[in-house]
């Protein structure tokens, strides 16, 4: 099983799993981002791929609130790679992977899945807590003490991380040599009306630096 969120690392991740032969089931969330332009992302990357089934789970996390991303709280736009780095910014969305771990782990169980696949990364990022290699470790121990098949000794859970000490730039050539179609992903936390990436965000200025260094051309549609 794969988290997807229609972007360059979750699709990244999908085709590594897909490459080692697992199957494929993709979970999306619908959380109330102001970014859902990356569902529509979502389902196109799971149908390129193969995947056995796409799920979408709805999630109104705009109703906790506290993120850029799902309440009234303006993108960091223009930022430097200094300042990316400086602070967890406010487009981190609180407890978000912990949220969406714990429905895939109540999926992969449902369908005994023992392989939870998660395009975090840990170098190349906005600085997210939960993307950091020890709290993945942290709730892969509590997904085998959580779940009736661990319990029982039918199903040993583990989270795989293949992007996680990779920088954005060998996560995009990883994906390319897979014959990954990146024109398919999305990346942007505040697209326009149509859909079109604003260019200037967090997210789209690593997905710039990325494809710049890989040497790759970015596929992207920006507004300006």
């Amino acid at each position: 099983m794969i988290l997807s969120s229609g972007g360059i690392d979750s699709t990244t991740a999908m085709a590594i799993a897909k490459s080692e032969g697992f199957e494929i089931y993709s979970l999306t969330f619908d959380y109330g981002q102001r970014h859902a332009a990356e569902l529509e992302a979502a389902r196109n990357v799971a149908l390129a791929l193969g995947a056995t089934r796409h799920l979408v789970v709805r999630i109104d996390l705009g109703a906790i609130g506290g993120s850029a991303l799902t309440a009234d709280i303006a993108v960091p736009r223009g930022r430097s790679e200094s300042a990316m780095q400086s602070a967890i910014p406010v487009t981190y969305v609180p407890a978000r992977n912990t949220i969406f771990l714990s429905c895939a782990l109540a999926w992969a169980e449902v369908l005994e899945a023992a392989d939870l696949f998660i395009g975090v990364n840990a170098v190349d990022y906005s600085g997210y807590p939960d993307c950091r290699p020890e709290y993945i470790r942290a709730f892969e121990a509590m997904a085998n003490l959580a779940i009736k098949a661990a319990v029982e000794g039918t199903l040993k859970i583990a989270i795989r991380t293949p992007l996680i000490r990779m920088t954005k730039a060998g996560i995009i050539r990883a994906g390319a040599a897979l014959g990954v179609d990146y024109s398919l992903t999305r990346s942007c936390y505040d697209p326009d009306a149509r859909g079109r990436a604003c260019g200037d965000c967090d997210s789209c200025l690593l997905r710039k630096k990325g494809f710049r260094e890989a040497g790759i051309p970015d596929p992207t549609i920006y507004a300006r």
